[in-house]
């Protein structure tokens, strides 16, 4: 048997294995392998790369880059895929990204310059992609799901990078091949923290401290989060110029939201404020007011901003990988990435909340709500004072009515999705959006 097909057998179940597996509704997918080959053929001890395209059911498509070689190493289970008899004998099979061996192997690949003299080391979080860092100065990520067309995270980039923003990493070698685009290379951010990372660290501090006002507690936030705001007004100014003002499709954003908040079950009550949110946008657009969409980030919040010694930048513009490529895409208002943030600050100060003891929990409420409005208010301010972005929110004013309008409406739709992945994935965590809904229709 030919070695692609011997490894092809053990694809399915290891992809079962992969937390960005997208599984039916029996916890199993049935996948089916469209197109392999060897990209490095093995060479006595040295590692070879297989590269496999695998459809899983009617929509997703994964790329899976396996490692052979003689012998097994010691890795976790979730790498490996296990021993095949091939033609050419026996083989162990495993993931090409955790071992830093095979992992320069497909560096090469995917054309990253110098990389056979450089160290590769794996990073260990597994989101919609896995990456290594090579030389602490390239990090190469590469897609696990695929999809035909251009990837957003590739696209935007790269338009960026033309239009001269230079809040995001620069972009080095991209890897496509036919209508796929399966992994990309940019400048690796050393020493840079996460947003979610230094937010938990400034609440940890107003939690376990005796000073209960956010604003005069050591790790104050709200320097950061007005730096993030102005980032991201240029973000969008930036978008603009790249790919243009289009209409927004505010009856599309309505009816999307009223039927995912009825999905949900959230009673009566909800749906009636949510249906009543719904035609305040609507009638922003019968009235003209609604503003311009442009190309977003899509999947905006803490996570996806970077501090470093220069400054913010922002990362990944996937958008959100379950959703179809083409609605990744669209145009959308500026809001619906502010909207993103602003939910981000709730999320942070509620997670921090819950790694308290149960009996401060209640005692600190107080200091998680005022941590969230101090956040947030910084990132607006930050956020509306950045020249031009004013002519992409509706009626040209980032402080008007039509604008608080929209971004509650975006606010609640995000949380309404929030509902949705935490009932599917973190049951414990479901209260936090329904939280959040609440008091976002309560005014």
């Amino acid at each position: 048997m030919k070695l692609t097909d011997a490894v092809a057998t053990l694809i399915g179940p290891w992809l079962d294995r992969q937390r960005w597996m997208a599984h039916g509704e029996d916890g199993a997918a049935t996948v089916e392998v469209e197109h392999s080959e060897v990209l490095v053929a093995p060479d006595g001890d040295a590692p070879g790369v297989l590269w496999f395209l695998v459809g899983a059911g009617p929509g997703p498509v994964y790329q899976a880059l396996v490692a052979v070689r003689p012998d097994a190493i010691d890795l976790g289970e979730r790498d490996v895929l296990g021993f095949v008899d091939a033609d050419d004998g026996k083989h162990f099979a495993y993931d090409a990204l955790v071992d830093p061996e095979a992992a320069r192997k497909v560096a090469a690949v995917v054309g990253v310059p110098g990389v056979e003299e450089m160290m590769v080391r794996p990073v260990g979080a597994e989101q919609s992609n896995s990456s290594v860092v090579i030389g602490e100065k390239v990090i190469m990520k590469v897609y696990r799901r695929v999809q035909p067309g251009p990837n957003p995270d590739v696209e935007v980039g790269t338009a960026l990078d033309r239009v001269g923003f230079n809040h995001l990493p620069s972009p080095i070698a991209v890897w496509s091949r036919g209508d796929y685009d399966l992994a990309v290379a940019q400048e690796y951010l050393a020493g840079g923290t996460e947003g979610w990372a230094l937010a938990l660290a400034s609440l940890r501090d107003l939690y376990g401290g005796a000073e209960p006002d956010p604003a005069e507690a050591g790790g104050n936030m709200a320097s950061e989060a007005r730096r993030i705001g102005d980032m991201t007004a240029r973000l969008h100014v930036a978008l603009s110029e790249a790919f243009g003002l289009h209409p927004g499709a505010a009856d599309e954003w309505a009816r999307s939201t009223e039927e995912r908040a009825a999905s949900l079950r959230l009673g009566p009550e909800v749906g009636r404020k949510v249906a009543a949110l719904a035609a305040r946008v609507r009638r922003l657009a019968e009235t003209g007011a609604l503003g311009p969409s442009i190309r977003v980030h899509g999947d905006y919040h803490l996570g996806q901003v970077m501090r470093t010694d220069s400054g913010w930048y922002v990362l990944d513009f996937e958008g959100e990988p379950a959703r179809p490529l083409a609605e990744r895409r669209l145009p959308w208002p500026p809001a619906k990435d502010v909207s993103g943030m602003l939910r981000s600050f709730h999320y942070a100060s509620a997670v921090a909340l819950a790694d308290r003891d149960r009996g401060d929990q209640d005692a600190l409420a107080g200091r998680a709500r005022a941590w969230e409005l101090h956040a947030r208010e910084a990132f607006l301010e930050g956020y509306n004072r950045v020249e031009g972005i004013g002519s992409l929110l509706p009626g040209g004013d980032p402080e008007g009515e039509a604008t608080r309008e929209l971004t509650t409406f975006f606010e609640v739709d995000k949380a309404l999705y929030e509902v949705a992945y935490e009932r599917a994935h973190r049951p414990d965590w479901e209260q936090i959006p329904r939280d959040a809904i609440d008091r976002l229709l309560a005014g």
